[in-house]
């Protein structure tokens, strides 16, 4: 097995120009699975609402449901570093909400580290769990969370109302985080050209999902990965497998192999 991966070992990938991999997980044999395949991060992310849950957003993930899917995660982890997402009003309403949530997702869950949407409005919440040696990865650009303020899942960092330039305030997003201590940042759904900027300008690694080639890692929802989902991933995923199709298909031959009296066959039954 290689070496487990910690914390320092994405900032010195980073300094080496080596890419992070980086999949979400929610469950303990998908965990497995990409641990084995050598994935460097898992990611239990606020997505399971969508995903696993079947929810419209992630809002109404709560921080229990977090802390049972890592638990499963963490448990079939060898090598990957394990990251809790905090869910919608786990880490708003105060720093002392944000210090006590995020304990529980590393004592209860098993996290080894914490991820939090937002940009410099968050660093002073980001910058009290780092003093407490809590390590976050921060998350910019399409931040789900804020779904509503967007007006739906949409592509950040271009654009704007007059006066406003949604560019230079994802740069000082970026550099806020960076100076508040994060240890890496996920940059969703903004220009490729904005995404090399920033992974220029910041000493810490960032990690890219619709965000161009330029960032240091990439992450993918396992579901669009694996072709989990009823409909058709977002633009920017890459769909590896058709396990939808492929589970469908199994359910159809197994109801017709019960319905026509083909299963169980001997070789399935225990004889006196």
């Amino acid at each position: 097995m290689r070496d487990k991966v910690r914390v320092p070992d994405l900032l010195r990938m980073k300094a080496e120009r080596r890419r992070i991999t980086m999949l979400t997980a929610y469950d303990y044999p998908f965990a497995r699975i990409f641990d084995t395949a050598g994935v460097d991060a898992l990611l239990i992310g606020d997505s399971v609402g969508m995903a696993v849950q079947g929810q419209q957003s992630t809002l109404p993930v709560t921080v229990e449901q977090i802390i049972y899917h890592t638990q499963m995660v963490a448990r079939a982890r060898r090598r990957a570093l394990v990251i809790a997402d905090m869910p919608f009003l786990s880490y708003q309403a105060s720093q002392e909400q944000a210090l006590l949530n995020a304990g529980r997702l590393i004592k209860e869950g098993g996290a080894e580290a914490v991820k939090l949407e937002g940009g410099a409005a968050i660093a002073p919440t980001v910058r009290r769990l780092t003093e407490i040696d809590v390590p976050v990865m921060g998350h910019i650009g399409l931040t789900p969370q804020s779904v509503h303020r967007m007006g739906g899942f949409r592509v950040q960092g271009r654009g704007g109302a007059p006066g406003v330039r949604p560019r230079e305030l994802l740069l000082k997003d970026a550099i806020a985080l960076e100076e508040a201590g994060v240890f890496a940042i996920v940059l969703e759904a903004i220009p490729a050209q904005l995404a090399a900027e920033i992974t220029a300008q910041v000493r810490v690694p960032t990690i890219g999902i619709g965000a161009g080639l330029a960032c240091d890692g990439q992450v993918l929802v396992m579901h669009d990965l694996l072709g989990l989902g009823a409909c058709e991933p977002p633009r920017f995923a890459k769909r590896y497998a058709a396990l939808w199709q492929d589970a469908s298909e199994a359910a159809s031959r197994y109801l017709t192999d019960v319905r026509e009296g083909r299963f169980p066959g001997p070789e399935h039954s225990y004889q006196e």
